[in-house]
Formats: structure tokens, sequence, C-alpha cells
């Protein structure tokens, strides 16, 4: 399902995305195409793109064509999916140690629209952090990676 959602191939595109998106939140998966959680994932954003029109716009971003991104945003599992709102990175209270992205796929596709929702309610309200709607049972566990501490 991947060939269905738009691809950003560049950091410059990257740039373009973040700051040209307007009152929408801005989703930006970063992963591998032939990653089979990565499908997984992209088969739900692409079900649920036409619903979130309104209120969201999402990309596919190449863990391996956007180097500095994948650094800057400590992605060291794939698939990550990161937020944004007005250029402004939206962070979401998981209950898990990182609240930058959302590591793995989630188990369903209301999962994700409740949880574009609250953050584009949020955004509105000129909230940066929100509470992760999604039950804690399905949200997937994992260990941050510390490396040269």
């Amino acid at each position: 399902m991947s060939f269905l959602l738009p691809k950003l191939t560049s950091k410059k595109e990257v740039d373009q995305a973040i700051k040209s998106t307007a009152e929408k939140v801005l989703v930006l998966r970063f992963g591998r195409d032939e990653d089979p959680v990565c499908l997984q994932l992209d088969d739900i954003l692409s079900k649920t793109s036409s619903d979130l029109s309104k209120m969201a716009t999402i990309y596919l971003v190449d863990v391996d064509q956007t180097p500095v991104y994948t650094q800057y945003f400590d992605i060291s599992y794939i698939p990550s999916t990161i937020f944004f709102f007005n250029g402004q990175h939206m962070k979401v209270d998981y209950g898990s140690p990182d609240h930058t992205k959302f590591v793995g796929s989630f188990k369903t596709k209301q999962d994700f629209i409740d949880l574009i929702e609250v953050i584009y309610r949020g955004a509105m309200r000129g909230k940066l952090i929100v509470q992760s709607p999604i039950d804690p049972k399905n949200i997937p566990k994992y260990d941050l990676l510390y490396q040269d501490i």
C-alpha cells in the first residue's frame, strides 16, 4: 500500500512539507517500503488518509534517503511516525519514555484516527504535547538504546 501515499525522498522535500503544511497535522512515517511492519502501517495510513484529509496530511519518508532526520529524531526502530502542526513538532505522551515519535504500527485504523483527532484538537488549542488516546495495551513496547554515553 506504500504506493498510495506520497513519498518524500530528500531533506529538502521534508523541510518543504514541514514548512508548507498549514492548519493540518503533518504525519511523517519514517521507514522502508520493503519492511513488513512498515507495510502494515502503510496499509492503515492509506486506508485512513481520505477520512482524515481535512485534519492531516500523510507522507512516507525513507530512512536511508534522509539520514539527517533519521539521526535528528533518533530513529533506531522502524517504522517511526512523527507529527507536526504548523511547522511545530507535536509530542504525544504514550506512557513510554519517548514522547517524540510513535514506534511500530498502530493495531487498528481507529487507534490512528483517534490519535490524529487528539493531536489536531490539542494543536488548535496551542498545546505542544498531548495525552495519547490509544489503549496502552495497543502501544508497542520497546527499550530506548543509548549509544556512546
